[in-house]
């Protein structure tokens, strides 16, 4: 039990980018109407309290806007052809690294365990910078028109 509450736990860290992503491109798609997060968890087909987490945070972030009552709901508040994934992955990810160190404290009398965290973080921070250089090449405007 203990072990799958871990994995599952870990599987939404990993997947909040692709639940921030899926968001905005409809939000693109229909950039003149408000879209409900009820709207949106079903097209993502999840629960919405997990989607307006992820609202939340696009909020904070300034690239949507929201507007309660009857009518309501949220829409962008940029173009996405002036979004890049890489904004949105940045946002999602903030100061946490795509990989995680160990939660355990390595020994310091140990030769490797006394640097190994140091010597990681320096690796995930380049495998980080390599990801958002890369989604820099596409706006949402861009992905949007895959569909």
């Amino acid at each position: 039990m203990y072990c799958n509450k871990i994995n599952y736990s870990t599987e939404l860290v990993k997947t909040r980018f692709s639940i921030a992503l899926h968001i905005m491109t409809l939000l693109s798609m229909y950039d003149n109407d408000w879209l409900s997060s009820t709207l949106i968890a079903s097209s993502l087909n999840m629960n919405p309290v997990l989607v307006r987490k992820e609202i939340a945070t696009l909020k904070e972030g300034g690239y949507i806007e929201s507007k309660e009552g009857k009518n309501g709901g949220v829409r962008l508040l940029k173009t996405s052809n002036k979004i890049l994934l890489s904004d949105i992955f940045n946002l999602i990810k903030g100061s946490d690294t795509v990989l995680s160190l160990l939660k355990n404290t390595p020994n310091p009398n140990c030769k490797v365990g006394k640097q190994i965290n140091e010597k990681l973080a320096s690796v995930m921070n380049t495998i980080d910078n390599a990801i958002s250089k890369e989604l820099q090449k596409q706006t949402l405007e861009d992905f949007k028109n895959q569909f």
